[in-house]
């Protein structure tokens, strides 16, 4: 009896110091009766249930689940995060933790990638946007929150956790042994010279330290020759807004908008501009790499890219999502994010796209989405760039230029999964430690041999797997490259790696012959002044 009386008694808390909230700060749009209405309904039911249900409850889990239904009423990005929860947000983008690094949401009872994050266990072992993972150390996921998820999923490094998600596409759910790790958090996947003239920079996120890192990136490709750059945006889901500004700043000049936000509030009207600023490119041929990964800050970033005419997009369209949150902390130490704003690009064009069908349809339709101009959009979304140009909205980014990414069969997927690739480079170059001379001759001269490709076959069978002849050879130019870059992952480290793999990238390669047309597509380019 005494536990129900204290439970009533937190109850009655909450409750007054909600109603001193309505009384303190009066709610925009809201009449306080109409809300002080509302709050006494609340009240009564949780009031109801604490003293009559059949068994004790957690008055803080029954209020937290009524805020994040609450929430989830209004759009897919405003959220409610606990406050064991917010040191991890934070430590996304400004920190490491040890774990197997994937990007997640709950989503319809069960934790859903939304990306593995870059050179991570999960990266490497090919998990995907998408995937959902239903077990975690054989036990179901269904209902788990995300205090739950990070709780299985994190752990020392070294220590191994099994998962089993399921794909779509795929009849059965595919089991992953993973190999914790410590995860970095840089902004700057890899930086290299893609031939004598293009430097190349994957940036992965924008976090703290972006600018600083793009800076060192920069000067360090100018020294090696670089006349013309591409910026990889693909699966960079975003981050630290004036991150985005101060990378955009280096290309446009001074007192160009980047992008604009408009809200119901006035505080939440806002403009950004290219700053002033000691390294700028202004003058250096640009192209910007999107996919159906590339969301927010990205977004931002390619937008005002294309709008200016500055640079050429190329890939496919980015995911969609212009939305801006504002943080508030509360009392006990959670926080919730709420959309305050929409992003806008300089033509005028929102970059968050539909989500009235639902936010499970709307994640789902974010990583499939076409690329194509539907006949309603031409002319309800149509706008212009700088120099005149059309391009389109209807949410998201859509390319200058569409190249589509290379596919893998699910037989291919399923190596990668069981660390066949990994397995086999690590035995190869510790029986091989001669190849590590450099890597620009172990790019020009390293290739597969027969034989070598049938140790690996060999490798596939031992691990009980078996090869299915139509899609090896389907895959094997993406089979041999893999095993190099791989090895070359091992005699080096993950930079050399994606120095590798940009050799057989479709999109990216497609990128490098579209400088010879930039000037054509592109009239306020250098070499149209």
């Amino acid at each position: 009896m005494h536990k129900q009386k204290h439970v009533l008694t937190l109850i009655s808390g909450i409750v007054i110091g909600l109603l001193m909230a309505i009384l303190l700060q009066p709610v925009s749009g809201l009449s306080g009766g109409n809300l002080l209405f509302h709050l006494q309904r609340f009240a009564e039911v949780i009031t109801d249930v604490s003293g009559l249900y059949v068994e004790e409850v957690d008055p803080e889990k029954l209020v937290n689940k009524a805020i994040e239904g609450m929430l989830k009423e209004l759009d897919p990005h405003t959220v409610f995060i606990p406050k064991e929860e917010l040191a991890d947000v934070v430590e996304r983008f400004e920190g490491h933790f040890e774990g197997i690094g994937i990007e997640f949401i709950i989503q319809n009872k069960y934790p859903t990638v939304v990306s593995p994050i870059a050179d991570s266990p999960s990266d490497r072992l090919g998990l995907r946007p998408g995937d959902r993972i239903i077990e975690i150390a054989g036990q179901s996921t269904y209902d788990f929150t995300e205090e739950q998820v990070m709780e299985h999923l994190r752990g020392p490094r070294d220590s191994v956790v099994e998962i089993v998600i399921e794909r779509h596409g795929e009849d059965q759910p595919l089991p992953f042994h993973i190999r914790r790790a410590q995860i970095s958090i840089f902004s700057i996947l890899a930086d290299f010279m893609l031939d004598e003239e293009t430097g190349y920079i994957k940036l992965t996120r924008f976090s703290r330290t972006t600018e600083s890192e793009f800076i060192t990136a920069l000067e360090k490709l100018q020294h090696d020759g670089m006349k013309k750059l591409i910026l990889d945006l693909r699966y960079n889901g975003g981050g630290f807004l004036d991150q985005a500004v101060a990378i955009v700043s280096k290309f446009l000049q001074p007192g160009q908008q980047i992008v604009f936000t408009k809200g119901r509030i006035p505080q939440a009207n806002e403009e950004y501009h290219a700053e002033e600023i000691e390294f700028h490119l202004q003058d250096m041929p640009l192209i910007v790499l999107i996919n159906h990964g590339s969301a927010s800050a990205s977004e931002i970033v390619a937008g005002a890219i294309q709008d200016w005419d500055r640079g050429l997009v190329v890939g496919e369209r980015s995911f969609g999502k212009g939305l801006v949150q504002r943080q508030v902390g509360l009392k006990d130490g959670a926080a919730i994010r709420v959309t305050v704003a929409r992003y806008f690009t300089p033509s005028g064009r929102l970059i968050q796209r539909s989500f009235e069908n639902g936010h499970e349809q709307y994640y789902k339709d974010g990583w499939t989405s076409t690329d194509s101009v539907n006949r309603a959009d031409m002319a309800s979304e149509k706008y212009y760039t700088e120099a005149g140009r059309v391009v389109f909205g209807g949410g998201g980014i859509r390319p200058d230029v569409i190249s589509k990414a290379d596919t893998i069969t699910s037989f291919t997927a399923s190596l990668i999964r069981n660390r066949v690739f990994f397995e086999f480079a690590s035995d190869f170059a510790a029986k091989n430690p001669d190849l590590k001379t450099s890597p620009n001759n172990f790019l020009q001269n390293f290739s597969v041999s027969t034989n070598q490709l049938m140790a690996f076959r060999n490798l596939v069978k031992s691990k009980e797997l078996t090869i299915e002849e139509p899609s090896w050879e389907l895959d094997k130019a993406f089979i041999k490259l893999r095993i190099k870059s791989e090895i070359a992952r091992n005699l080096w480290d993950s930079k050399i790696y994606y120095l590798m793999e940009a050799h057989g990238d479709k999109q990216l390669q497609n990128a490098i012959q579209l400088f010879e047309k930039i000037a054509d597509i592109l009239p306020s380019t250098p070499e149209k002044k």
